[in-house]
């Protein structure tokens, strides 16, 4: 059998990748906060989630914000924060993993009963960049159906990344599968359920970050975050700030300008 060269091999592996095949450079979402009400820098993270359709803030020039929350067990807090979005009147996105739907299904068909949206945060928070694409479309479908199903919610059109990690090739398939990659440039540390710091320390972190058409993101798991919510709320409208659905974001990210 006659030997492959050096120059040979590399030509036939060049040629063997698929011509659309896009990068699974895994990247842990971050950016560096501006704070003075001034969005944060997203590097070329901004540009990359841009290119598939993906949404990490609204528009700078309306005082308009959106609240989301990720859930992926149940903590005992969520009735709390769902009775103080439902007597403040603010709608909110709650991205959820299998575990909590299948746990906590009466809280996730109240959350969807008073106007809420839930999002997938994958079944089984999985780091997309680890696993197959067959593996990703499987994971998707296996919450979407659980979503459906337990709620009278139609679709499930909104998706952010598990522990936000993703890659190019993440963010390109969820983008074909139909789904909206929802980032966020308001955040805290508030995910560690023993580490609580106090209401306030959550009411000050999120008002040192706001900023006009900030996507927020808090995680259900903590008091401080329960009990700093009607707070926030009430401030940021003192604030004259006003709370958005993720469904008019995306619309009006629909429209052509002009």
């Amino acid at each position: 059998m006659k030997k492959l060269t050096f120059l040979t091999i590399v030509v036939l592996l060049i040629f063997s990748v698929p011509v659309n095949a896009v990068s699974n450079e895994s990247y842990g979402y971050g950016y560096k906060k501006q704070y003075n009400e001034m969005p944060p820098d997203l590097g070329f993270y901004g540009p990359l989630i841009e290119k598939y359709n993906g949404i990490y803030l609204g528009d700078e020039e309306n005082r308009m914000v959106y609240l989301t929350f990720d859930s992926g067990y149940e903590q005992g807090y969520t009735e709390q924060i769902l009775d103080v979005l439902n007597e403040k009147d603010v709608p909110a996105t709650f991205f959820l993993t299998g575990h909590y739907v299948d746990d906590q299904p009466e809280l996730v068909k109240r959350k969807v009963e008073e106007g809420h949206i839930i999002g997938n945060h994958s079944n089984d928070h999985l780091d997309y960049t680890k696993v197959s694409e067959d593996q990703v479309k499987e994971d998707l479908k296996v919450l979407d159906e659980k979503i459906i199903n337990t709620t009278n919610q139609e679709e499930v059109k909104f998706f952010r990344p598990a522990k936000g990690i993703f890659s190019e090739r993440s963010l390109k398939l969820t983008d074909e599968l139909g789904y909206t990659n929802i980032f966020w440039t308001v955040a805290l540390v508030d995910w560690n359920r023993d580490e609580n710091k106090g209401w306030k320390h959550a009411f000050d972190e999120v008002l040192k970050q706001v900023h006009p058409g900030a996507i927020i993101l808090l995680h259900a798991v903590t008091e401080d975050n329960a009990e700093a919510l009607g707070y926030l709320i009430d401030e940021l409208r003192d604030r004259d700030y006003e709370f958005g659905s993720l469904d008019d974001l995306v619309w009006h990210h629909s429209v052509p300008i002009g």
